[in-house]
């Protein structure tokens, strides 16, 4: 009988390498060139010269952004330097995709590059859900089955490091993209998501702990309103500097620690009720970042257990007979699961 094949495999060193330094020159841009990477354009004819970037904030639409008076050389340099820089990182992040790096789309990459700007991200917003799945296998050096996703989770804690409040609708229109506020039932109840035009269309989600799952919170700081999830103060505590790849960016942001995230997608996919295959992605996803933790990067899952909340413990060691199944090919893993959570 052939054995299960591994759920995943390590990088080679160069390319670990060289994800590395994108990571580390991106994480030192204050702001981000939104959309394509764009040329300069000199606009003459109205008694005063005007330099332009142009470019494609929306796939097929043209934009442009004002640089300054022509003979204003700093600021062309300036530009000129961003353009550039704009150009190394895309053909990265394109080379970096051919190589086996999670790289989601242009939609959220216009997303996240709003909030980073917009120095949301920096105050505190998290990315979670499936995008910090993929960064977390781009964080870790490992090539793994990831689904698409069309959802952007973004989580929050009650309090954001913003020295006043700003408008996350403000931020998602930003973008361009036609977001519209997601209908909620009661009809009353306010909307916590966004969404583009069409049922298949790019959905923003923004999540805060709460003890009832899916009841709206208000954010002021944000002007909007969370969906919350149980246990998510767990999942965010002392989170990750991470990166994610989306477009032709490289994204600076923050992510649940690893191992938290492994715990708490356990207990989700115990937790969903009538979503059987939502349940079943959370747990590959478990699963698959706990073997590349254990067997590639010697953390064990015995000590980060410890730290689990007692209420999230009997969810958790239900799923241990799926564990079984999606560990067929890794038996230290599953080792520390069956020492972890008992037989």
């Amino acid at each position: 009988m052939p054995s299960s094949p591994s759920l995943f495999h390590v990088q080679e060193l160069a390319f670990r390498t060289q994800y590395a330094e994108l990571k580390e020159r991106s994480s030192s841009v204050a702001a981000l060139l939104a959309g394509t990477p764009g040329t300069l354009f000199k606009r003459e004819g109205t008694g005063y010269a005007y330099w332009y970037r142009v470019y494609y904030q929306v796939p097929g639409i043209k934009a442009e952004q004002l640089i300054g008076k022509d003979g204003d050389q700093s600021a062309l340099d300036e530009a000129q330097r961003q353009i550039e820089f704009a150009q190394w990182v895309n053909a990265q992040v394109r080379n970096l995709r051919h190589l086996g790096f999670q790289v989601a789309d242009k939609g959220v990459a216009s997303v996240l590059v709003e909030l980073h700007n917009r120095r949301l991200l920096e105050a505190g917003l998290v990315l979670v859900g499936t995008l910090a799945y993929m960064a977390w296998l781009n964080e870790l050096g490992a090539r793994a089955i990831a689904s698409r996703t069309q959802d952007v989770d973004l989580a929050t804690g009650q309090h954001l490091k913003l020295g006043a409040p700003a408008s996350f609708l403000e931020a998602m229109n930003a973008t361009k993209l036609g977001f519209s506020p997601v209908p909620q039932i009661p009809s009353q109840a306010p909307s916590t998501s966004l969404k583009l035009k069409g049922r298949e269309g790019l959905r923003v989600d923004l999540l805060v702990q709460g003890k009832e799952l899916g009841k709206p919170i208000a954010i002021p700081q944000l002007m909007w309103h969370a969906e919350g999830v149980p246990f998510f103060d767990y999942l965010l505590d002392d989170p990750h500097p991470g990166a994610a790849l989306a477009g032709g960016h490289c994204i600076s942001l923050m992510l649940p620690r690893a191992e938290r995230f492994v715990w708490h997608k356990l207990y989700s996919s115990a937790s969903r009720k009538g979503f059987p295959e939502k349940a079943a992605k959370d747990l590959l996803q478990a699963a698959t970042l706990a073997a590349i933790l254990t067997e590639h990067q010697d953390e064990a899952l015995t000590d980060s257990f410890g730290e689990l909340p007692t209420a999230m413990q009997p969810a958790v060691k239900r799923r241990l007979p799926a564990l079984r199944r999606a560990l067929a090919s890794h038996p230290q893993t599953l080792e520390q699961f069956e020492l972890t959570l008992g037989t």
